[in-house]
C-alpha cells in the first residue's frame, strides 16, 4: 500500500532570492532528508528524484531545491564553490526548522557530487542537529578539513568502477570520526546508470535514514 504524503512546491529565501523547491512529507514521517545536488544539477535531477521517492516510501520526508539560481549555475566556478553551496544548504535547513510541516522532524542530508561536500560541511557546522548524512558518488574530500567535526552518522556510496572517486572517498572516510560506512556498488560507474545500481543506492540510503532519523527534534 502506498504511503499517503503531502507534496507542495515551496520557495526558500537565500541571499535575498527565492529558490524553488519541492517538499514532500509522508504521513507519520520519521525525519526529513534535504538534498544537496551536485555540480550542474538541481531539484529536477531524475536520479535524486528517484532516490527521494524511495525514501518517502520508507517514511522519510524529502526536500529537493536549487542550491544555485539559473544565472549562478551558468558560472562554472559556482558549482565547485563549496562554501557557497554549504551556506545555501544551511539556509534551507533554517527554513525547514521554521516550516510547520517539517519543524518537528529530525534532519538528514543526502548529497551528490559536490553537494556531498556541502552536506558534510553543513553537518560539521550544525553538530548534533544533523542526524545522518548520505553521499552518492560524492566528493567528500572537498570538505576534508571539516570532516573530523562531523557528528552525524555518515554513509559514503560509490560506484565500483568509479576508481578515482573511490580513492577520494577512502581518503575522506579516514578523516571522519563519526559512525561511518563506505558502500561500494559493484559494476556501477559515477552516475549509477547501470541497471539496478541506482536502486541499490536508494535502498541503501533509505535503510541508513530509517536507522538514524527517528523521533522528534529536540528544543522545538
Amino acid at each position: 500500500m502506498a504511503i499517503r504524503e503531502h507534496e507542495q512546491s515551496v520557495g526558500i529565501p537565500m541571499d535575498a532570492v527565492i529558490h524553488q523547491g519541492a517538499l514532500a512529507v509522508p504521513s507519520g514521517a520519521k525525519g526529513l532528508a534535504l538534498f544537496a545536488h551536485g555540480s550542474g544539477s538541481g531539484r529536477l535531477s531524475p536520479r535524486n528524484n528517484y532516490v527521494a521517492n524511495v525514501l518517502r516510501q520508507s517514511g522519510v520526508a524529502t526536500l529537493l531545491f536549487d542550491l544555485l539560481t539559473e544565472a549562478e549555475d551558468r558560472i562554472y566556478e559556482n558549482r565547485f564553490d563549496i562554501d557557497l553551496l554549504t551556506q545555501r544548504l544551511l539556509f534551507a535547513t533554517q527554513w525547514a526548522d521554521q516550516e510547520p510541516a517539517t519543524q518537528y522532524l529530525v534532519i538528514g542530508y543526502f548529497g551528490a557530487s559536490t553537494g556531498a561536500a556541502a552536506a558534510l560541511k553543513a553537518a560539521a557546522a550544525l553538530g548534533p542537529d544533523v542526524r545522518a548524512v548520505v553521499s552518492r558518488g560524492g566528493r567528500p574530500d572537498l570538505a576534508l578539513e571539516d570532516l573530523p567535526r562531523v557528528q552525524a552518522p555518515t554513509l559514503l556510496i560509490v560506484g565500483g568502477n568509479d576508481d578515482q572517486v573511490i580513492a577520494l572517498n577512502r581518503k575522506a572516510y579516514g578523516a571522519l570520526r563519526c559512525e561511518k560506512e563506505l558502500k561500494i556498488i559493484p559494476g556501477a560507474t559515477h552516475l549509477f546508470e547501470e541497471p539496478g545500481t541506482l536502486e541499490q543506492v536508494a535502498t541503501t540510503a533509505a535503510h541508513w535514514f530509517e536507522r538514524h532519523l527517528a523521533g522528534k527534534r529536540r528544543n522545538t
